[in-house]
């Protein structure tokens, strides 16, 4: 998403700045920050602090994923606060470990600032990232701190599958498709954001900070997953890639969804098809998990289509008449 440049840029501007405390003082101020969240996991023999974190790694699968947020493409900072961007930057990374069928255990953060940037919006990014964090007993265990003309986060997270990981390359026809987590809520808050408006307060939150379906895909994987993914581009994108990994065809019951309200008011004031932003919206982070049987599908999670022989993703089984989802470029 391109965005214009923020006015906010300039607030706090009589604050203290990372250029005023200087590369290590940063560092010494966003470490101290992330230990006023919680106290390092047994798993962290080194944390921040060293050259690099040296980890406790037990039985299993170690997994690894590595996402950017970049200033007025990702995020604009007149949206959202440095906390919430936190929150998001970390929520993105821990989905996909999610999404293996696994749990994340460290992350680390790489950051690139003006150098007029608040400490303060710094530290709170950092809080942001660190909570997030938490909320699956991961620890932020080091990164990196440089100077840029824009904001950029790069999370880097390390996690670990008690079994084999689920990958995207298993579905077979047959398979229920099935999906954890809320969708489109994202997609619709980005929609009012970017038309200048700030309501239904509900999407803009969402928006601002996903709520992914943590536990979900250790769920599923025990359940005997066959297939699984997140929806960060979209959901009939992401079943894309599924589908082209796996060989297969998807198609989606457009039926199996109940669109809530907040999603239907804000396609009534945009003159949109509420459902798109069910079908094509990302960044709320839900998972898609094909099974082999209805009954394999773990409570709490709504069957949403079927795999078939063939190729490609179709919606009622007509080809979907629109675009499936966000491409970077």
């Amino acid at each position: 998403m391109a965005a214009s440049t923020s006015s906010s840029r300039t607030a706090g501007a009589g604050a203290q700045t990372v250029a005023d405390l200087g590369e290590f003082g940063m560092i010494a101020a966003i470490s101290e920050t992330i230990r006023g969240v919680r106290e390092p996991g047994e798993h962290v023999l080194v944390g921040p602090g060293d050259d690099a974190a040296v980890l406790r790694v037990r039985q299993g699968h170690v997994v690894v994923s590595t996402d950017l947020l970049v200033e007025d493409r990702h995020f604009r900072r007149d949206w959202a606060e440095a906390y919430d961007v936190g929150r998001r930057a970390a929520a993105q990374n821990l989905s996909d470990i999610n999404a293996m069928g696994g749990t994340a255990t460290s992350l680390t953060v790489g950051l690139a600032v003006p150098p007029e940037t608040p400490v303060a919006w710094v530290r709170d990014l950092a809080r942001g990232i660190a909570e997030e964090a938490a909320l699956v007993g991961a620890d932020v265990v080091g990164g990196d701190l440089t100077r840029g003309d824009a904001i950029v986060v790069a999370v880097t997270v390390l996690g670990a599958c008690r079994q084999a990981p689920v990958l995207r390359d298993g579905a077979r026809p047959g398979d229920v498709v099935a999906l954890a987590g809320r969708q489109g809520w994202s997609a619709a808050g980005l929609a009012v954001l970017g038309r200048g408006f700030r309501s239904p307060r509900a999407v803009v939150e969402a928006y601002r900070r996903p709520e992914p379906p943590y536990g979900a895909g250790p769920e599923a994987a025990q359940a005997g997953a066959t297939a699984m993914i997140d929806v960060s581009d979209g959901l009939l994108a992401d079943l894309g890639h599924v589908a082209r990994a796996s060989g297969v065809a998807v198609d989606v019951d457009p039926g199996a969804f109940t669109v809530p309200e907040p999603l239907q008011a804000v396609g009534a004031a945009l003159g949109a098809d509420p459902l798109s932003f069910v079908l094509t919206g990302g960044e709320d982070h839900g998972l898609l998990a094909c099974f082999e049987t209805a009954d394999a599908v773990p409570d709490g999670w709504l069957r949403i289509g079927t795999v078939t022989a063939g190729e490609g993703v179709t919606v009622a089984g007509e080809p979907y008449d629109g675009v499936p989802g966000h491409t970077h470029f």
